[in-house]
């Protein structure tokens, strides 16, 4: 699908950007500033590679992981290709390329999913800012609002980690449900460690992007506030990534204490049963003394024999459980 977005005809009647879907048969119309690709056909690429000159990467050139291939310019035009995270609200957050083409006055926008942040752009170009007055102040404007939602996914991550932390160091009483507790926390961390894995991983991407755009800006000779604007941009990006960075810290603390905490039931566990073998052992030790059959046993003869190998075995049994209770190893 073909998307061109472009400033409104008449702003006076409240719409400051114009949206055109764009048909098979429809022509791209001239001085489009944002074109945006969604999961395009070959036929559309070509005819976006028609009308503006350029070569619009697939879906298999987003996925090259060497920077020459993601952020180079060629033809007139600047490609810029990052990966952002989606999904984030759910089980399984991905990370999906995308890909910014800056040709004259156009940005292209190439991707096959559906980031959040683009549709948070449109809805505060269309309320408040608009556009722009070209395709380097569009996408300077997308990648704040994707530091924005950025930002947003680092706050909701934190709060779940402060709930995880508060989780797994309160006392549990019921020994009943600590299994299932435990389980319930691993999986939590488990699961929020990648999603701020997967965002920082974004990060970093986003952060060549910037770095490379930058240069380029600043080689284009394009307006000073555009510039600052984009080294703005970039502070604020590295301060995202300290903070993903201390919050994976976090999780891996969290999840080193929850797997100690695991670890120190399993080892209460060992020790009751180490401490019955004990607790048995003497009456074991005394009934099998008394289970041999050696001709000349005194107390085989006696008529309170048998209840006192009884109580024998009982005192046995309990004075190595006061014994541990006295030495604090129970």
């Amino acid at each position: 699908m073909i998307v061109v977005y472009q400033p409104a005809g008449d702003p006076s009647a409240g719409a400051l950007i114009e949206k055109l879907v764009i048909g098979a048969a429809d022509p791209l119309p001239a001085g489009a500033l944002w074109v945006d690709l969604v999961s395009p056909s070959r036929e559309e690429d070509q005819k976006v590679e028609r009308f503006l000159g350029i070569e619009v990467p697939t879906r298999e050139d987003q996925q090259d992981i060497e920077p020459s291939e993601l952020l180079y310019a060629e033809h007139g035009a600047r490609y810029l290709t990052t990966r952002l995270l989606c999904k984030a609200d759910e089980d399984e957050p991905i990370l999906a390329p995308v890909t910014f083409i800056i040709k004259g006055q156009t940005l292209i926008t190439v991707r096959y999913e559906h980031p959040r942040a683009f549709s948070m752009f449109l809805q505060k170009a269309t309320r408040v800012a608009g556009l722009g007055r070209s395709g380097e102040e569009v996408l300077a404007g997308l990648i704040e609002t994707i530091m924005d939602r950025a930002a947003d996914v680092l706050q909701l991550a934190g709060e779940r980690i402060d709930a995880l932390s508060r989780a797994v160091f309160s006392p549990k009483t019921d020994p009943g449900t600590r299994n299932a507790e435990y389980q319930d926390q691993l999986r939590g961390l488990g699961r929020w460690g990648d999603l701020i894995s997967k965002q920082r991983e974004s990060l970093v991407s986003i952060e060549r992007t910037l770095l490379f755009l930058t240069a380029s800006l600043r080689a284009a000779k394009v307006d000073k506030d555009l510039r600052d604007q984009m080294r703005t941009t970039l502070r604020d990006l590295q301060s995202l990534e300290e903070h993903a960075t201390f919050q994976a810290n976090k999780i891996q603390f969290l999840l080193d204490a929850s797997l100690g905490l695991v670890n120190l039931e399993q080892n209460n566990i060992i020790k009751l049963f180490s401490v019955m073998a004990v607790v048995f052992m003497p009456p074991t030790l005394i009934a099998s003394i008394y289970g041999m059959n050696f001709k000349h046993m005194p107390e085989l003869e006696t008529t309170l024999g048998y209840p006192l190998a009884l109580v024998l075995m009982v005192v046995a049994a309990v004075m190595p459980y006061f014994f541990f209770r006295w030495k604090r190893w129970l």
